[in-house]
């Protein structure tokens, strides 16, 4: 539900804008609002859920998401829908630093692989087929009242999830709950410092002046104050996250994969339904139809990842982050020129290819990436690591969509021109993620190498 959020409402906006009379800037609040408040609370939620109990922090997210997407459904103004997609955006922060928690306290060894490669694969289905799922409710429920179901759906989800939790999750984490301080202050730094980040980049179409750029290197003194205030604080007690995990090389680079892949692999989704709906006047469910190969693909791909990827390792990363990149040159390939027939079935196979590549990077990474880090810091670990995705995202798609828009421009309207430049810059994107893949290979060789010749 809540990953399925950020793209489901993509293609409801057109009805919420005939429903409520919005202006573009509500509309936009209403898309990126909810990114960022995601984006916020993160580190927050995963630190309170490694400290008190990860099924309390679940169990609380998921009633909250599910109530604010029964208001946000029940809208009657745009003010009234922004603020519960604020709210809402923020119970999805809550909700999913727990699950990478939960398999990290739960699960050990290749359970552990596999375990990560469901989630993995949850996270292709739900980012890549919102469109297709917001399509066809929108046509069961009418163009007028539609978009309200894209949020009344996650109600009896919501409510299922709540009580299999109380049931089938354990109640607080292993050891005696931590009962110290959660550290305000370093909450406020990160806070400030991540709003400060995303602001510009998820407001970029909104704010026309350039000093909104500014705010960037503002944010990233506000992170280095957050840095150097978690050095000190974690001397003295615990601290909201343990900066010491930067120190592992397998969370440092496998964050670092994770920021860069989400930048090109977000902004992909986003700049295809532009291109399909807009430009070449496919309807919603032909759009999220067209993107179903790479959901299938990654699905597939993401389950058998997860059982592999404790024998293969990052080298299993790279073969799929290559494939990604194949796959994404392929669809500029089959879009050459002035393409004849229908789109959706041109990009189908390099789609499912890029998918396949995708569903052995996601689940994967994540595995490697979280699998040093100890059990009561698993929660705060997987937050940061998911908040660089998210600012990851947003970057991708304020850079990707840039260029789609100036292509756009300057072409006069050439939407099959603008759409391969822009998907070039996401491939080029995802290969940036692969270097870094290859460098921790090559690294871990020489270490290798090291290592044997000590023994020696």
């Amino acid at each position: 539900m809540t990953l399925l959020d950020v793209s489901i409402v993509n293609v409801a906006v057109p009805s919420m804008d005939r429903a409520l009379r919005a202006t573009p800037s509500d509309l936009q609040w209403v898309l990126s609002g909810y990114a960022l408040t995601f984006g916020l609370v993160l580190v927050p939620a995963g630190r309170f859920g490694d400290a008190r109990g990860r099924r309390t922090a679940f169990v609380v997210g998921v009633a909250l998401f599910t109530i604010t997407s029964a208001l946000a459904g029940l809208a009657r103004s745009p003010e009234w829908l922004v603020a519960a997609r604020l709210v809402q955006g923020a119970a999805a922060g809550i909700v999913n630093p727990q699950v990478s928690g939960l398999i990290q306290q739960l699960f050990r060894g290749a359970e552990r692989g596999r375990a990560f490669g469901l989630l993995g694969a949850t996270i292709g289905i739900s980012t890549a087929v919102g469109p297709l799922l917001g399509g066809l409710l929108i046509q069961l429920g009418g163009e007028e009242h539609g978009w309200r179901w894209v949020f009344f759906v996650n109600v009896p989800v919501g409510i299922l999830a709540v009580l299999l939790a109380l049931r089938l999750l354990p109640a607080r984490p292993t050891g005696q709950p931590d009962r110290h301080r959660l550290d305000p202050v370093g909450v406020l730094l990160l806070g400030i410092g991540v709003t400060l980040l995303l602001l510009p980049l998820v407001e970029r179409a909104q704010w026309h002046t350039p000093w909104k750029w500014a705010l960037i290197p503002a944010g990233l003194v506000f992170l280095a104050g957050f840095g150097l205030w978690e050095h000190w604080y974690g001397k003295h007690r615990p601290p909201l996250f343990c900066l010491g995990l930067f120190r592992l090389r397998s969370y440092t680079l496998g964050s670092l994969i994770a920021l860069v892949y989400f930048a090109g692999f977000t902004a992909i989704f986003f700049i295809f339904t532009l291109y399909l709906q807009n430009g070449l006047g496919y309807s919603a469910l032909i759009a999220g139809l067209a993107i179903t190969p790479f959901a299938l693909g990654s699905a597939a791909a993401s389950a058998l990842g997860g059982r592999v990827v404790t024998r293969y390792g990052r080298p299993l990363v790279a073969v799929g982050l290559l494939g990604v990149v194949i796959g994404l040159g392929a669809t500029v390939y089959v879009l050459r020129g002035s393409p004849s027939g229908s789109v959706p079935l041109l990009t189908a196979v390099p789609l499912l290819v890029a998918g396949l590549g995708s569903g052995l990077v996601i689940a994967p990474n994540q595995t490697l990436t979280l699998s040093q880090v100890p059990v009561p810091q698993a929660g705060s670990g997987a937050g940061m690591l998911q908040t660089g995705q998210r600012i990851g995202s947003a970057a991708g798609i304020a850079a990707v969509g840039a260029l789609f828009f100036s292509s756009l421009s300057r072409t006069h309207g050439q939407w099959s021109t603008a759409f391969r430049d822009s998907l070039l810059l996401a491939a080029g994107i995802i290969t940036l993620a692969l270097v870094a893949a290859l460098v921790d290979i090559l690294g871990g060789r020489r270490r290798d190498r090291t290592y044997q010749r000590t023994k020696r």
